[in-house]
């Protein structure tokens, strides 16, 4: 199986907009709570840079192991989240960057036929590699509107939008 380049282009590129997203905003702001019981726009960026050497991790087992099975990943239950959560917001955004770039690079070389191997899901079952990444780039996607959503509204308090 070849890369789409449809994946391809959005696992080099889509994280990019987290930049454009938080544009214009504090760092108070960005680690404001606008919904109670939500997340705030850095811990979304934390969880993504998180779940980020997450996949990473998965990536390499399921390039090792036939067929892995990976549990459900819970970011209130994983220490390095929470951990992560007292990082400056800096120092996420520049891991979440430098990480991509090297594991995009690292997976665009991949051979077809790493990219036909299997990992198992707890909701979506048996997936080859292409479609773990289209798993984790609409998951990336997912919160990427999110925090468009957070910052619009932040904006528009201060009248800046």
């Amino acid at each position: 199986m070849q890369m789409p380049s449809s994946v391809s282009t959005r696992l080099q590129y889509q994280h990019k907009s987290l930049v454009d997203i938080i544009d214009g905003l504090t760092d108070e702001q960005i680690r404001r709570h606008i919904a109670a019981g939500k997340w705030s726009i850095f811990e979304t960026i934390v969880h993504l840079q998180t779940y980020q050497h997450i996949f990473i991790n998965r990536v390499k087992e399921i390039l090792e192991t036939d067929r892995p099975s990976f549990e459900r990943y819970s970011a209130d239950g994983d220490p390095l989240f929470l951990d992560n959560c007292h990082k400056s917001s800096r120092e996420i955004i520049q891991d979440l960057l430098t990480t991509r770039k090297e594991m995009a690079a690292e997976i665009l070389s991949f051979k077809e036929a790493d990219l036909d191997k299997k990992g198992i899901h707890p909701a979506f079952g048996e997936m080859n590699l292409v479609q773990w990444l289209n798993f984790f780039l609409l998951h990336e996607a997912h919160h990427l509107f999110a925090m468009f959503k957070l910052a619009a509204a932040l904006k528009k308090e201060t009248g800046h939008y």
